[in-house]
């Protein structure tokens, strides 16, 4: 629910009689919740096909095997990693035809595809595909002893696959509310923002059901450290979601657990309904850009807006923190 824009797109059992400490989790016990808003760009692992298109009577893609989704890693042996990487070594090649190394469903696989000229010259290959993907969300939380962060509280998947963008890297950078497009029932609304890309805010490293983890690299804000809930200790009851609404001013707004789901989900682990009329007049409930707004409780984190019940915009779901903060030290 998180995008406005898309570009370019052996286990060793050890037995041991020492006695083994029973928190072994590298997370703190307190954390900072973020709340602010964040521009957030993922590279590719490689480069991946969105789709495929015909050359005159010529299907290369079908031809050569390729399929959307499949993610080129290689060109004549030449790793690539990026669409321009690609473009150099098509325009090297020696002759109408090239070899391909690429993966689909984490499995490697090679082919040859072949290259038709079109009327300027220049090789078409009948890929669709792209190199990156960029969108906003809201940071959940900062660790302060390890400088880790969690933001989204949910993978983002590419839309011409509907599958989890596998990424090498990413960033997340400042990112500014300029409006609001309020939602109603069927129709979430979503965030208006300007980001710049130059003031970075931290290093993406994964991308997973569970939101997007990194490490922050600017200085860590002097902001007041929440306690971090066990998932046995979240209940039914009021609570708060930090996020923001106009420029980069953070602010609590009200909200109701009103049920606690399964605790093995992975992201939708309860259900809130907001009850905070002031949000509910300028948002019409919950918008596309909340994705990650960090669910407090007096001196505790909660968890983090993750979705929105479509039907009904005021209600949506949440994720516990401790699943974003164990998924977070992997």
């Amino acid at each position: 629910m998180f995008f406005k824009k898309i570009k370019k797109l052996v286990y060793l059992l050890l037995l041991s009689y020492f006695i083994i400490p029973q928190n072994t989790l590298a997370y703190s016990n307190k954390i900072i919740a973020g709340g602010e808003n964040i521009g957030i760009k993922l590279n590719s692992k490689g480069i991946l096909i969105v789709g495929t298109y015909k050359i005159e009577n010529n299907y290369p893609a079908k031809d050569a095997g390729l399929k959307t989704g499949d993610i080129i890693t290689k060109i004549n042996n030449n790793e690539v990693s990026n669409i321009e990487e690609m473009a150099a070594q098509i325009n090297e090649a020696k002759n109408e035809e090239i070899n391909i190394e690429y993966e689909r469903n984490k499995r490697s696989k090679n082919t040859k595809l072949k290259l038709y000229k079109d009327e300027s010259n220049i090789y078409k290959t009948g890929l669709f595909v792209k190199d990156s993907i960029t969108g906003i969300g809201t940071l959940t939380y900062i660790d302060p002893e390890s400088k880790t962060f969690g933001a989204l509280g949910h993978e983002i998947q590419d839309q011409s696959t509907e599958k989890i963008f596998e990424i090498k890297d990413g960033k997340i950078f400042e990112s500014n509310v300029t409006g609001i497009i309020p939602s109603s029932n069927g129709n979430p609304g979503e965030k208006q923002v300007k980001y710049d890309e130059d003031k970075v805010k931290g290093i993406a490293e994964e991308n997973t059901t569970q939101g997007i983890f990194g490490k922050y690299t600017e200085n860590i804000p002097n902001k007041k450290e929440y306690i971090v809930a066990k998932p046995e200790e979240i209940t039914q009851g009021p609570a708060k979601i930090l996020t923001v609404l106009n420029n980069n001013e953070i602010k609590e707004y009200d909200i109701e657990i009103i049920q606690i789901l399964d605790l093995k989900q992975k992201n939708k682990n309860f259900i809130f309904q907001i009850t905070d009329k002031s949000l509910i007049n300028e948002t019409g409930g919950i918008i596309q850009g909340m994705s990650g707004s960090p669910i407090i409780r007096d001196n505790y984190i909660l968890g983090a807006v993750t979705h929105v019940v479509v039907n009904d915009t005021n209600k949506g779901y949440g994720i516990f923190i401790t699943n974003m903060l164990e998924e977070g030290e992997n």
